[in-house]
Formats: C-alpha cells, structure tokens, sequence
C-alpha cells in the first residue's frame, strides 16, 4: 500500500500539534522537539510537521511505499515522468532511516518517494531535497520573467 506524505513547515510547533490533533482525531506517532508525524489510516497519509526555520506553508509532498517492489514502481514512475530526478538513495531524514528520490513538479513543488526502513536518532541534512530545490531554482532562475508589481489599489 503506498501511503500519501504531506510536510509543512510551521511556526509554533506545540500549536501545529494541538491543530492536527484536533483536526486528525488523533495524536502524533512521532515527535521530536522540531518535528512532529502523524501516520493516518484514514485518511491515508503520512503527515509531517517541522519547525526548522523554513517559510511556513507546504514543504513538500511525498509517495511513501511499504516494500522494495512498490519503490521501484514508484521510481520507475518518476523517470516516466521527466525532469531532474535525484537519486538520494541511503539516508538519514525526519527521524527515520530511508532509501528515496527527489522530482520538482512543473509547478516546482518538491516531491519524495521513499521507503522507511528504520528510525534515526538525527533528523538528516536534506542535503537530497536541497539538490533537487537547487536544480529546480538554478533551471527557473533563468526562464521565468521577473515578477511584476502589484497594482497599486484604493480598495480593500
């Protein structure tokens, strides 16, 4: 069965936790002093908070899988996909011992597939994900127009 995975970066993590909880029926599998995971059944999803000095808001998503044969589906849907896979393998990241692999989608929302396979007494380096964010950033930097200004409005 694979298994959604959300992350949001947050704020005020002991607040984030209240709200989930509330909002999932349900307290936390994990949590750590900047991390916190929920691993629902219903809906299915592994759902992540973090307080790590990113932006709040979506961090990124994910595919989890349960075994070796759903990873290598999931990858090979990854290559079907195209853009710039990294290939992360072997790592240490959320608390949790993992083999995966980081895409951009075309709306440059960081996307993991990832198999658990232990638990880990470090939250990791991201230095996968940073890849990838790297390669997304350093592809749109050049071919997206600059922004425009905002109108400037009288109106609420």
């Amino acid at each position: 069965m694979k298994r959604l995975h959300v992350h949001v970066a947050v704020n005020d993590l002991t607040q984030s936790i209240g709200f989930y909880s509330a909002l999932f029926a349900a307290e936390p599998a994990i949590v750590k002093s900047d991390y916190a995971k929920w691993m629902l059944d219903d809906p299915c999803v592994n759902f992540a908070i973090s307080a790590r000095g990113r932006e709040a808001g979506l961090d990124h998503l994910g595919i989890q899988v349960e075994n070796a044969g759903e990873l290598q589906q999931v990858y090979a849907r990854l290559r079907t996909a195209g853009g710039n896979i990294i290939e992360q393998g072997q790592t240490a990241c959320c608390y949790a011992k993992s083999e995966k692999s980081w895409i951009d989608d075309p709306a440059g929302i960081a996307w993991e597939t990832f198999l658990t396979t232990g638990e880990s007494i470090n939250y990791g380096d991201g230095t996968g994900e940073n890849e990838a964010r790297i390669a997304h950033d350093k592809q749109s930097a050049c071919c997206v127009p600059a922004a425009k200004p905002a109108p400037v409005s009288n109106c609420c």
